[in-house]
């Protein structure tokens, strides 16, 4: 029987997912049982897994914000004796959950996988930005209107899922709209032109329910990534509905590639998203970033 830490956020799905925890706790302990910590401020999903060297696997119950805080901590652990992850879905999003293949729709389910599976090797990505800084994503890391998208979010009380992340698309469309001038360069070429957004995937799914990389997958050792240059509002509202469900690939004004690395600078600042955790806000000014890929770099129990 392995050791399991179970760390939860009370506050995902905007506190809907307490009832769900409670549920699971039986099922946890007819699994052997496990420690369980709640997380009480930002950056604490994080301390709790940083300081989990000894445990065999580390549970985050939560949306894409908890597991990427859990994966940043894990990360802080040495390789050789770093637990595995396991992802339980009960977030808003739960994008790096549906890459991973979990159940979204029962999360019982992904307890138990979590708990009994055996650890599979996958893909991560870091971003490090001109001052040295860096930080760990699992799903996508968003540069430009994507992050507008992501900040607009948090205004938004009265809806939430894909609800929500619609509703901030549309808004971002209507209020920020200029793209800024963007040299970029990846394994195999690079551009410099007045690009609206820049979307590095490990994961094929974000937002809730934008395919934004239908061909990316999280054990290949290599992201998908897509940029698009400034184009009109009209034309933006065309793409968005090609975005839901992963048409927009075909689109002349969407470019694909594949990289290992990717180097963006830009003329201004630019806000950053990873797995929907803001990286750098507008004020930040960060202009310069080098994105790169982890091949096999984390263990997970699905």
């Amino acid at each position: 029987m392995h050791k399991a830490l179970m760390i939860f956020n009370p506050k995902s799905n905007h506190g809907r997912s307490w009832q769900t925890v409670a549920d699971m706790r039986a099922i946890v302990d007819t699994l052997g049982g496990a420690d369980w910590r709640g997380t009480e401020f930002p950056g604490h999903a994080a301390e709790i897994a940083a300081a989990a060297q000894g445990y065999d696997t580390v549970i985050g119950l939560g949306g894409d914000g908890t597991i990427h805080e859990v994966v940043n901590g894990l990360m802080q652990i040495p390789a050789e004796v770093r637990p595995a992850l396991g992802v339980v879905p009960v977030g808003s999003g739960n994008d790096f959950a549906f890459a991973l293949g979990v159940s979204l729709e029962q999360p019982i389910e992904a307890v138990r996988a979590a708990m009994t599976a055996s650890p599979r090797q996958v893909d991560i990505g870091r971003i490090t930005d001109g001052a040295g800084r860096f930080e760990y994503f699992t799903n996508t890391c968003g540069i430009g209107f994507d992050a507008a998208i992501n900040i607009r979010t948090r205004k938004i009380t009265w809806a939430h899922g894909f609800a929500m992340y619609l509703a901030a698309t549309l808004q971002s469309i209507a209020m920020h709209f200029d793209g800024a001038l963007m040299k970029v360069s990846y394994d195999d070429g690079g551009f410099e032109l007045p690009t609206l957004m820049v979307i590095v995937a490990n994961g094929s799914r974000e937002g809730g329910g934008f395919m934004v990389a239908p061909d990316a997958r999280i054990d290949d050792g290599i992201f998908e990534f897509v940029y698009v240059g400034q184009v009109s509002r009209p034309r933006m509202l065309q793409l968005m509905t090609k975005f839901m469900n992963g048409t927009h690939v075909r689109e002349p004004d969407v470019h694909m590639r594949r990289t290992t690395r990717l180097r963006l600078e830009s003329n201004r600042a630019i806000p950053i998203h990873l797995d929907g955790e803001l990286f750098a806000p507008y004020e930040a000014n960060v202009r310069v970033v080098e994105v790169e890929m982890l091949p096999g770099a984390l263990k997970v129990r699905v």
